[in-house]
């Protein structure tokens, strides 16, 4: 059997992470431009051609007017003016078929070479199936938004968003796992990490995982667009209307005001956590590449915090509010490679 291609296939993995983060950030676009119900079909074959000519173009206009965000949000919307809502949104799906084939191409090159290490086929074959799941997730997602609601489910965009970022971790941990390896066939030491570490760099990662998804419920809620405020929210810590839903989990999750603040309350905790844990890793006995690793965390989620206050202060704007979830990407990668680094 042919011997892995680490490089080769570190590129791939690579690839892979960047084309992620790319359609997350398209896909957080669409959301903001309120243009992800601009295509009312799924078709993923011939749907990655766009419209033609004038008489396509009409027929598109048309299916789209007859969705309640056409009546609602989009009331009165011209024809020129949904073009541009439907070019974002084909952008974002063309980037998730793209993703597949970054994906799937490489994948099946590799298998039929027997390039794929032995210990990672069943994890590299389940990223095909999980670009391909993602798909039909996002679907499923926009078909909430076409008969009854005028927008999507916020917990389907959350799913779809949390699917997106499996993907991104597997790939990512994947190609620093094959980094390691090269670099311990080249004859590199590794340093003894405790497991204290490794099980507080691990829950930090999936802590900063759960952030995100608050996240997600602020963009999925438009929550962004109240209190506009910081550090009070309408004069108050807690905002008026906090407890305005019965029920915790309704209110928390279907409340603008309640998803705004506990995602508020969350995202100053983990600048917070990353700044105290760089801290305590270069005054302990950790190794430097757990501090290395710690000290990027902690620049990116300071980093992360202004520019989710400066989403909030200038009231959503569409290229600030991209950096912002653009960041949060970063973030989570940085917390994923420094769970990595506790294990070498």
């Amino acid at each position: 059997m042919p011997r892995p291609n680490y490089k080769a296939l570190i590129r791939w993995l690579d690839a892979t992470v960047a084309a992620v983060a790319v359609a997350v950030v398209i896909g957080g676009i669409t959301r903001l431009t309120e243009s992800g119900l601009s295509i009312t079909e799924w078709k993923p074959i011939s749907g990655a051609l766009p419209p033609m000519n004038g008489a396509d173009w009409a027929d598109a206009y048309a299916r789209f007017l007859q969705i309640p965000q056409a009546q609602t949000v989009h009331l009165g919307i011209t024809l020129d003016a949904f073009k541009t809502l439907f070019w974002w949104e084909w952008v974002h799906r063309l980037i998730a078929r793209l993703v597949g084939l970054v994906m799937a191409v490489p994948f099946f090159w590799f298998w039929a070479r027997g390039e794929v290490p032995a210990r990672l086929r069943t994890r590299l074959a389940a990223l095909p199936l999980l670009v391909a799941a993602q798909g039909a997730l996002g679907w499923y997602m926009v078909s909430s938004g076409l008969s009854v609601r005028s927008n999507v489910s916020q917990y389907r965009l959350v799913a779809h968003l949390a699917l997106a970022l499996v993907i991104l971790v597997v790939a990512l941990w994947t190609s620093a796992s094959l980094r390691a390896a090269q670099a311990g066939e080249a004859g590199g030491g590794a340093h003894p990490t405790s497991r204290r570490w490794t099980w507080i760099a691990d829950g930090f990662a999936v802590w900063t995982f759960g952030v995100i998804l608050s996240g997600g419920f602020v963009a999925g809620l438009r929550a962004g667009k109240i209190y506009n405020t910081f550090p009070l929210m309408g004069g108050h810590l807690v905002p008026p209307g906090y407890r305005q839903l019965g029920g915790f989990f309704t209110n928390a999750f279907e409340n603008p005001a309640a998803a705004q603040f506990h995602h508020r309350l969350l995202a100053v905790t983990t600048v917070g956590v990353a700044l105290a844990l760089w801290f305590w890793a270069g005054m302990s006995d950790a190794p430097a590449r757990m501090v290395k690793a710690l000290r990027t965390v902690a620049v990116v989620a300071s980093v992360q915090v202004t520019l989710g206050i400066a989403t909030l202060l200038l009231a959503v704007p569409v290229a600030v509010a991209a950096l912002h979830q653009l960041t949060a990407v970063a973030l989570l990668g940085a917390t994923v490679l420094a769970a990595h680094a506790a294990r070498r």
